[in-house]
């Protein structure tokens, strides 16, 4: 992690006039909540692949397996915002927007305004027969729906889902409005996720704050731990 490359980053924040922050799992591991496919991640050990436990298929034909997958890993309802959310959430507020992967609820928490949740979010939580919102105590509690007897859900993208019409048109929107682009804690692999890069001002600026290097070009990467980046950054 070179100083001038921190210092170049703080100038740019400071001059842009709308920032559009791109994050990942890797935003909310100093939360406690693990990442997707790290040694620590909640895929690691799991006896089948991740696209055949997270999808529309096993939601309907496996409800009771999805449940206690989703409830044992996914669920960390007492976690709370860590420094990056908060430093996310303060210069959106001031002048920009977050397109997210993360479902955990975590940069709204932090009182962010300008969320959008790329992939939904694991609190919007509904019954798949009448469409009943349920609390994610009563999730908690059964994946049955007492009043009806549909199968609960969160409103999250599964496998084999697409991401809502809605969404990617405002996260195209959102970057075409951008004159700099931050992305921070994710491998950046997923797509259509990593597609929205491609629909950013073309004179928008792009960095990338991770522990890896991303696959793309024309950007400036700056590898290292994101809590220490954002303790410095104002």
């Amino acid at each position: 992690m070179k100083k001038s490359d921190l210092i170049e980053l703080q100038q740019e924040i400071d001059k842009a006039n709308h920032i559009v922050f791109l994050t990942g799992a890797g935003v909310s591991t100093h939360s406690g909540i693990p990442d997707y496919r790290s040694k620590n991640g909640i895929y690691n050990g799991v006896q089948e692949s991740p696209e055949n436990i997270l999808s529309e298929s096993t939601l309907y034909n496996r409800p009771e397996f999805f449940y206690q997958f989703v409830m044992n890993n996914m669920y960390f309802p007492d976690a709370k915002p860590n420094l990056i959310h908060q430093k996310i959430a303060q210069i959106c507020n001031q002048k920009g927007d977050l397109i997210t992967q993360n479902i955990d609820c975590l940069d709204t928490k932090a009182g962010n305004k300008h969320v959008t949740e790329f992939h939904g979010n694991l609190y919007n939580i509904y019954c798949t027969k009448c469409h009943y919102s349920i609390s994610y105590e009563k999730y908690s509690q059964n994946y049955i729906h007492q009043n009806c007897g549909g199968i609960i859900r969160p409103d999250i993208v599964l496998y084999g889902e697409s991401i809502k019409p809605e969404t990617l048109t405002k996260s195209v929107e959102i970057m075409q409005k951008s004159d700099l682009v931050i992305i921070c804690g994710t491998s950046f692999v997923v797509y259509p996720f990593a597609q929205l890069l491609a629909y950013r001002n073309e004179k928008a600026k792009i960095f990338s704050i991770n522990k890896t290097k991303i696959p793309a070009s024309g950007i400036k990467q700056i590898i290292g731990d994101a809590l220490d980046v954002f303790k410095i950054l104002n």
